[in-house]
């Protein structure tokens, strides 16, 4: 039904008025003389409700205030007051109002995110999911999504006692607030200006007595083993517990750059394919009849839980902490250390530097990328075992 015009009616509103006005066959408007904005609308029912209407970037705006029977007329009238200072403030407070009824809870906001924009553009999605679900939706869960503030993310921040851990869930959050400012459904990100917690650069990396000593606390479990591959191979934590056995081809794990949603693989965090060689001491680890499947998985899922097992080793060994990614840095820092170069190491470790993962034949370094990986693992394995390395220093093509 088309909105009555603006200049319909316009009168010096009384309570006995509002009581006694008749309605029409069609709705109307009646404006009040004293307070600018303020509407009265009858509908043919003879519902009446006050209405507060004024312009936003040039198109009229209305908000609902309430219905009269229910709102005196000087009540209205503050409410209509307090709406058009709002506007002259430039605000719009009726567009605030239905964020507010669109958002729904928190809860509910963070399941769209997901579903409607995090699986499919997100490949890391599960880890924000997990950081969101832990700490942020026992607080905000049942909370209306557009009234939480930049105090209650503040406030979420001085919960969480780890510093990168807290700057984590900020980044979670605001990635969910940000997806619902951007598709309309609210106003503002609350995450906006709230400073993230200084952290230091940390570049963790085994020493050679720690190397034995983290494999034997590595163990044989299916969390374990996949460290251990982790360390051997350096390629990204992510990579290794969505390894499938379906794409090791004649000794050589070829990891397609985009996700394969079928098989579960999450592609590679540059989306370049990457291809790389399986040394023998992994071939152990991984030694198996099966063809199809993950490699470290359980019931038919990823490995989980490697940063747990990483955290527990770390306590059982009284060490400054290490996490899965730092086995990655120390399998490059190996690599370097026994003189092969950074490009070699790059090439290996799929890094995307000046282009140099973007523009390289793969296959014309695959008898290089061969003899590095098996002389990174035999060094690695020589540490392990107490025995000494035969691998000779020398410097890979650059």
């Amino acid at each position: 039904m088309p909105r009555p015009k603006r200049a319909a009616r316009k009168r010096q509103l009384t309570e006995l008025y509002v009581r006694k006005v008749k309605p029409e066959k069609s709705a109307f408007l009646v404006w009040d003389g004293k307070q600018h904005g303020l509407a009265l609308q009858v509908q043919p029912t003879g519902a009446k409700a006050w209405k507060a209407i004024y312009s936003f970037h040039g198109r009229p705006r209305w908000l609902h205030i309430g219905k009269a029977s229910a709102i005196s007329l000087s009540d209205a009238r503050t409410l209509a007051a307090e709406v058009m200072l709002a506007v002259a403030k430039g605000k719009d407070p009726a567009a605030e109002k239905k964020a507010e009824r669109g958002a729904g809870t928190f809860a509910e906001l963070a399941a769209r995110y997901v579903e409607e924009y995090a699986k499919s553009h997100n490949k890391s999605w599960q880890q924000g999911a997990h950081l969101v679900e832990r700490h942020a939706l026992p607080r905000w869960g049942k909370l209306q999504a557009a009234t939480i503030a930049r105090s209650d993310i503040k406030a979420l921040m001085r919960q969480i006692a780890a510093p990168i851990l807290a700057n984590q869930v900020l980044a979670a959050v605001s990635a969910i607030f940000t997806w619902a400012v951007r598709e309309e459904i609210l106003l503002a990100n609350p995450c906006k200006l709230v400073a993230r917690n200084p952290v230091k650069s940390r570049e963790r990396v085994l020493s050679e007595s720690e190397v034995p000593k983290f494999w034997t606390a590595f163990g044989d479990s299916v969390q374990g083993r996949a460290l251990k591959a982790l360390l051997l191979l350096g390629q990204r934590p992510g990579e290794i517990a969505h390894w499938r056995r379906e794409h090791i081809v004649d000794g050589w794990w070829e990891m397609p750059g985009k996700p394969v949603p079928e098989l579960r693989w999450p592609g590679t965090k540059n989306g370049e394919s990457h291809r790389v060689w399986v040394p023998r001491p992994v071939r152990s680890i991984i030694d198996s009849d099966e063809t199809k499947g993950f490699v470290f998985g359980e019931r038919g899922r990823p490995v989980p839980g490697l940063d747990a097992v990483m955290r527990t080793i770390c306590k059982q060994l009284g060490v400054e902490p290490v996490r899965p990614h730092d086995l990655r840095r120390s399998h490059g820092t190996t690599l370097t250390g026994l003189g092969f170069g950074r490009d070699i190491m790059n090439r290996i470790q799929n890094h995307k530097e000046g282009g140099i993962a973007s523009v390289y034949d793969r296959h014309g370094y695959a008898e290089e990328m061969q003899r590095v990986m098996e002389a990174v693992a035999n060094k690695i394995m020589a540490l392990v075992e107490g025995r000494p390395s035969n691998v000779v220093q020398m410097g890979a093509r650059r």
